[in-house]
Parts: C-alpha cells; structure tokens; sequence
C-alpha cells in the first residue's frame, strides 16, 4: 500500500518544558479511513498540523505522500477542517458560495469559476446533501448542515487527503451519526484517504479501519473490536457483532 503519511520519531513540543508529542511513529494509506482520537490537549491537533506540514517536528521525520510535510509541493489535494470551521463573517456567504470560495482556493483560480469548476462544486453540494439549500446563508443552518457545507467546501477542491479536526463539536449525537455516515460514504465513492480527529470517537467507531489514540504518543494503533473497553465513547452505543 503506496502511503498518503510516515511520521518516524516525531517529537514537538511549543517551548522548553512543553513537549505536546514525543516518538510518535505512524503510517496512513492512501485511501484508508482513520480516527484520530484522544484527549483534550493529548496532541491530536499538533499531530495533524505536523502531517500537514503546518507545524515542523522539534525531532523525527513527517513526510506526506513521501515529501517533507512542511516542503510539500502540492503534488496531492489536501482537504482540512480545522477546529472549528465558523459560519459567522460580515457577508451571509450561501452554501454555494462558500464552496465555490474552496474551488477558487485549491485551483489557484483568478476570480472567476469556469464551466467544470461549477459542475465540481454542484457536484460537491450533492454529495453533502445540500442541494436543496445551496443557496441558503450558512449560518443560518444547523450545526450538522454548515458541517456538511464546510466538508463540501473541501471536496470541490477534489482532496486526496481529507482531514477533519473535531468536525462534530457543538453537533447533536443524531448529527454526529448522520455526519459518520457521509464520511463513510465519500470514502467509498471517492477513494480519498480520511482523517477523522476528535476526542469523541463514537460516532465513527463502526465506520473506521483503524482507531489512533493519541496521549502524548501513540498508545493504541488498530481495529476498534480491539480497543479495550474502558476507552469506547459512553455517549454512542453501539451493538458489537
């Protein structure tokens, strides 16, 4: 399996005495589904941005689709939520421009969208089940729904690599659910490799391939049948065959 991330011996940390990740060593596949979880400042967040390239290790190797993360070349899409996307703003910018905004911004575009690029964010919309609202302000819609325009937002830029930062905050556990299912749906259909990062793991838990825990390392690496039970998310139940 050709890999999307290899992270060997990544340490950061935001100041002497702050170390926030140490020897962290992982692998994420092209198109494989994972969650990331772990604590509240467990370093889930600095651990994306290192994949990212956002943020640079203090000791180790990041690379991304075999690059150094912080050198990437652009050779792949990236698609990142990042905790937590805001609808707010002076405009009342519509589903349909708001995701217009990340085609512009992923194709390097100079202010106008051609013909493909407005089938690529219609098509996008689709896929989020937005159609019907695409030309409703986004902050005027529910938590769950300006998700999904957010999530939207980053498809149009046809991603190989999506990662959500805590896509579910503030989202009911129905929404929650109904968002799990989305992703797991754009996994299949699309191929992308996708990183879901949140404290709360359940709603993905019997969507995903492999569960990371993250708590200054990495303290668990694998299937979610395998994750003793103690860990599992109270707040969704799910039956476990």
């Amino acid at each position: 399996m050709s890999l999307a991330v290899e992270l060997r011996g990544v340490s950061f940390g935001y100041g002497p005495g702050r170390r926030v990740l140490e020897d962290v060593d992982l692998e994420l596949g092209e198109g494989e589904f994972v969650a990331v979880a772990g604590p509240n400042g467990g370093g889930k967040t600095t651990l994306m941005r290192i994949v990212l390239g956002l943020e640079r290790p203090s000791r180790g190797t990041a690379l991304l689709y075999g690059e150094p993360a912080h050198r990437f070349s652009g050779s792949r899409a990236l698609g990142y939520l990042a905790q937590r996307s805001h609808a707010g703003g002076d405009a009342p910018a519509t589903v349909r421009e708001v995701v217009s905004a990340g085609r512009l911004a992923s194709g390097r575009l100079l202010g106008r969208l051609r013909l493909d690029d407005r089938r690529l964010v219609s098509e996008a919309i689709g896929r989020v089940g937005l159609d019907a609202v695409a030309d409703t302000p986004v902050r005027t819609l529910s938590g769950g729904m300006q998700q999904r325009a957010f999530i939207a937002k980053a498809l149009a830029g046809q991603p190989s690599l999506l990662v959500l930062d805590e896509p579910t905050t503030g989202v009911d556990a129905e929404s929650q659910e109904s968002l799990a299912e989305l992703l797991a749906t754009l996994h299949v259909d699309l191929g992308v490799t996708i990183v879901y990062v949140s404290h709360e793991f359940g709603a993905v838990e019997h969507h995903v391939e492999r569960l990371v825990l993250v708590r200054r390392t990495i303290v668990f690496d694998g299937s979610p049948r395998d994750l003793p039970g103690i860990w599992h998310d109270p707040g969704h139940v799910h039956v476990r065959e």
